[in-house]
């Protein structure tokens, strides 16, 4: 069965190639904008998560520390520690503790805004196919 476009002059083959071309990328485009909508979602959520272990690790240690250096510095007093000294080791083994803690935390939120996370996949696959596939119609 022959092909319609067959009996078509190459100023119509040309332009409705363009025209294929052009409609083409306004998907791609539209496909680029669509992921991007995503991935940044997914880098707010990893924001998020990012100001939220701030705010506890902020709130924990107004709210704890004290309350846990006083303890572990009367828990060395009745150790035999001089008071000043245990106040200062108290302090150092607290404030060690909780910046650890906020690290952890720090670095899951970090780990979701890394740049692989926001490759557009989907957007990169189907440029390629569509390269090859103008590769061949030329």
């Amino acid at each position: 069965m022959a092909n319609p476009t067959d009996n078509r002059s190459l100023s119509e083959l040309v332009t409705g190639l363009l025209g294929d071309i052009s409609g083409l990328f306004r998907k791609e485009v539209a496909l680029a904008k669509a992921e991007a909508s995503e991935k940044m979602s997914h880098a707010l959520g990893g924001v998020e998560i990012l100001g939220a272990g701030l705010v506890f690790a902020i709130g924990a240690i107004g709210v704890l520390l004290a309350a846990v250096v006083n303890s572990l510095s009367a828990f060395l007093v009745a150790r035999g520690f001089a008071e000043h000294n245990a106040d200062a080791i108290s302090s150092v083994v607290v404030g060690v503790i909780v910046a650890l803690v906020a690290w952890a935390m720090i670095s899951r939120g970090l780990s979701m805004l890394r740049g692989n996370n926001l490759t557009l996949d989907r957007t990169t696959t189907s440029l390629r196919r569509d390269a090859q596939i103008l590769k061949e119609r030329t």
